[in-house]
C-alpha cells in the first residue's frame, strides 16, 4: 500500500484526542492490521526460541539423542531467520504507518489553516501553528507505534503466560498478574505527564510566536534602543519555559526508570521461582531453561508496553491541540445577493470613505492603522456596514468578493520558490513561448498563446511595480529560487514583488496600503506614474501620504482620527486644509531627507 503525499487525506474526527488518533488507524486499517500481525508474530516466536531450546535439552541433550538435539537446534535456527524477516518487516510497515500518519496530520492542517484565511491570525497565534507542525505532528505519529508493537506486546505477553501455564501454575499467575500491577504503578505518572506536557506546549506556541516577531521587528528594536528590554524579558520567558520542560522532563525520567527498573525485579522474582521449583525437582532442567528464555523474551514485549503508554501519553496530547486547531471555523458566509454586474462604488460609512469606481483614490492620515482598517472592511476582512453600490459586502457570498476585490496589506506572505512563481504562479512560463507560427496542430498553438499571454501579464506587472533591476541582479532572473518571506532580498525589493504579485492578479478593485513606503523617491515615482498608467479605468485604492502617490490620484481622503475630514485632490487639499498640508509636508521631508542619504553614499532600499 503505497503512500501518497498528495491524495485526499479525509474528514478528520475532530470530536476528541482519542478519536482523532484512531482516526489516523481507520484511515490506514489495511497497513495497521499488517503491522499488529507482523508485530504478534515476531514477539510470539520470541517466546517460542525458549520453547524449542526447552525440548532440545529435554528430549536430546539429557537423553544423548543427538537427531533430537539436531532436529530441535535446526528449528530454532529457522524459527530465528523467520523472526529477523519478521522483525524487519514489521519496522518497515510501521515506519510506513508513521509517514502516513505525519502527512495525513500535516495536510488536514495546512487544508483547514487555508479554510480559515484571513481567519487564521484572529484565532490563533503563529507560534501556535508552528508548534503543531514541528512538534505535535511528529509527537501524533510517533504514538502509533502502539498499532504495531503495542498490539504485538499483548499477544505476546498472552502468549507467554499460555506457555508458562505448561510449566507451572504458579509462575503463569505471577506472570499474567505482573504486567497489570505495572501498569497501575505507572498510570499516576502517565496522567501528571499528559497535565505536564500540555502546559509545556502551550508556552512553546507563546514562546515561538514571540521569536518571530523578534525576527521581523528586531531592526526597528535596535534602532528604538530597545532591544536589550525585549531580550531580558524573551529571557525570563524562555527560563520559564526551560523549567517547565524540567518538570516534563522529571515525570519522563521517572516513567523510563520505573519502566526499565520494575520490569527488571518482576523478571528477576520470576526467574528466583522458577530456580527454586527446579532444586525442588517440581521442573525438570529443560523447563528451568524455558523460564529463563520465557522471561529474557517477556522483556520486550513489557518494554514496548511501557514504552506504548509513554508515547499514547504524549500523543493524545498533540492529537487535542491539532483537534483544537480543526475546530476553528472561519466567519461565517450568509451571503446571498449577486455582486454588483458593472463596475460600481464602494462606501465605508463607519469612516464616511466613498470609492468611485474606475478612480484612483487615495487616503491620507496620520495613523496608517485607520487606513489598513478602512481597506479591511472594503474587502470584507473585517465585519462592517460597507457597500458595494448599494448591496451589503455582508450580503455577497464571500468567493464573489474575493474573485474581484484584492486587498494587498504591506507585510502579505512571500512564499518559498522561483520568482516566477512567487509573482505569478506555477503555470507562468519563466522563457518566452516560442513562436506560435512553428506549432504544428491547434492544440499546441492554443498553449504556445497562453504562455505568451501569461508571460506578457508577468513581465507587465513587473514593469509596472519597476522591479525590472530585482530581476536583472538575480543570478537567474525569474528562475533564481526566493526564500520564504523573501528573506534574500531587501525591504524595498519585497515590496515591489508584492506589489507586482497583486498586479499580476489583474483585480477589478486593488485595495493596497502602503505599497511604496520601503522605496526612495526616484523609485517611487516611477512605480507612482505607472502605477496610475496600468490602471487606468480600473478601481484602486492606495493607503499612502507620500506625495508623490498623492499628486497622481484622482481623488485624496484626508482621515482624521479614522474619519474623512476633506475631499478633494491633492492640489486642492494642500491650498485649502492646513492638517493635510502639515501631513504631506512631513512625508515629503523625510523623503528628502531620504535622497540626501542617498546621494552621500547611504544604502538606498
Amino acid at each position: 500500500m503505497r503512500i501518497d503525499a498528495y491524495a485526499d487525506p479525509g474528514t478528520p474526527d475532530r470530536r476528541g484526542g482519542w478519536r482523532y488518533l484512531a482516526w489516523l488507524v481507520r484511515r490506514q486499517w489495511p497497513r495497521c492490521l499488517a503491522g499488529a500481525v507482523l508485530a504478534s508474530v515476531w514477539m510470539v516466536l520470541l517466546a517460542a526460541t525458549p520453547y524449542l531450546m526447552a525440548r532440545a535439552v529435554d528430549h536430546g541433550l539429557e537423553h544423548g539423542d543427538l537427531g533430537a538435539l539436531a532436529g530441535w537446534t535446526g528449528a530454532m535456527v529457522a524459527v530465528g531467520g523467520v523472526n529477523a524477516w519478521l522483525g524487519m518487516m514489521r519496522h518497515r510497515t510501521m515506519t510506513k504507518v508513521r509517514m502516513d500518519a505525519n502527512f495525513r496530520t500535516v495536510k488536514v492542517v495546512v487544508a483547514h489553516a487555508t479554510r480559515l484565511g484571513a481567519a487564521l491570525r484572529a484565532q490563533v497565534g503563529t507560534g501556535e501553528v508552528v508548534t503543531i507542525g514541528v512538534g505535535d505532528v511528529q509527537t501524533i505519529s510517533g504514538s502509533l507505534t502502539a498499532v504495531g508493537p503495542g498490539v504485538g506486546a499483548v499477544a505476546a505477553y498472552a502468549t507467554v503466560g499460555g506457555l508458562m501455564l505448561s510449566v507451572s501454575t504458579r509462575l503463569a499467575l505471577v506472570v499474567l498478574l505482573g504486567v497489570p500491577l505495572l501498569a497501575v504503578a505507572l498510570g499516576p505518572l502517565m496522567g501528571r505527564l499528559q497535565g505536564r506536557e500540555t502546559e509545556y506546549r502551550e508556552r512553546q506556541s507563546v514562546l515561538t510566536a514571540r521569536i518571530g516577531d523578534l525576527a521581523g521587528g528586531l531592526r526597528v528594536l535596535n534602532g528604538l534602543g530597545g532591544k536589550g528590554l525585549v531580550a531580558d524579558a524573551f529571557r525570563r520567558d524562555s527560563g520559564r519555559l526551560r523549567e517547565q520542560g524540567y518538570r516534563v522532563g522529571a515525570v519522563t525520567s521517572w516513567i523510563q526508570a520505573l519502566g526499565m527498573g520494575l520490569p527488571m525485579l518482576f523478571l528477576a522474582l520470576v526467574t528466583w521461582m522458577g530456580a527454586r521449583l527446579a532444586a525442588q525437582g517440581r521442573i525438570s532442567v529443560g523447563e528451568l531453561v524455558s523460564v529463563y528464555g520465557y522471561v529474557v523474551a517477556l522483556g520486550w514485549p513489557v518494554a514496548f508496553l511501557i514504552e506504548m503508554g509513554h508515547q499514547l501519553s504524549r500523543g493524545v496530547v498533540a492529537a487535542r491541540r491539532v483537534v483544537a486547531f480543526l475546530r476553528l471555523e472561519p466567519a461565517p458566509d450568509e451571503g446571498t445577493r449577486e455582486a454588483p454586474a458593472e463596475p460600481s462604488a464602494l462606501h465605508d460609512p463607519a469612516s464616511g470613505v466613498h470609492v468611485l469606481p474606475g478612480r484612483l483614490t487615495a487616503l491620507a492620515t496620520s495613523r496608517p492603522s485607520d487606513a489598513a482598517e478602512i481597506l479591511d472592511r472594503l474587502g470584507r476582512y473585517t465585519p462592517s456596514d460597507a457597500t458595494w453600490g448599494d448591496i451589503p459586502l455582508a450580503d455577497i457570498p464571500l468567493p464573489q468578493i474575493r474573485s474581484r476585490i484584492l486587498v494587498a496589506a504591506p507585510e502579505a506572505d512571500l512564499f518559498a520558490g522561483p520568482l516566477s512563481n512567487v509573482i505569478g504562479d506555477e503555470e507562468t512560463p519563466v522563457r518566452g513561448a516560442g513562436n506560435c507560427a512553428t506549432s504544428h496542430n491547434a492544440a499546441a498553438d492554443a498553449e504556445q498563446r497562453t504562455g505568451a499571454d501569461e508571460w506578457a501579464k508577468l513581465t507587465a506587472a513587473i514593469h509596472t511595480a519597476a522591479a525590472e533591476d530585482i530581476v536583472r541582479a538575480l543570478p537567474d532572473g525569474l528562475e533564481t529560487p526566493i526564500e520564504a518571506q523573501a528573506r534574500n532580498l531587501s525591504g524595498g525589493q519585497r515590496q515591489r514583488v508584492r506589489l507586482a504579485r497583486a498586479l499580476h492578479t489583474d483585480p477589478e478593485i486593488l485595495l493596497a496600503a502602503e505599497p511604496t513606503s520601503a522605496l526612495d523617491a526616484h523609485t517611487e515615482a516611477t512605480v507612482a506614474d505607472r502605477l496610475k498608467r496600468a490602471r487606468k479605468g480600473r478601481t484602486t485604492v492606495l493607503a499612502a501620504t507620500s506625495p508623490l502617490l498623492l499628486d497622481r490620484a484622482d481623488v485624496v481622503h484626508h482621515l482624521v482620527d479614522g474619519k474623512v475630514a476633506a475631499t478633494g485632490t491633492h492640489r486642492e487639499l494642500l491650498d485649502t486644509e492646513p492638517g493635510y498640508r502639515a501631513l504631506v509636508a512631513r512625508d515629503a521631508e523625510a523623503e528628502a531627507a531620504a535622497g540626501q542619504a542617498a546621494e552621500e553614499g547611504e544604502p538606498a532600499r
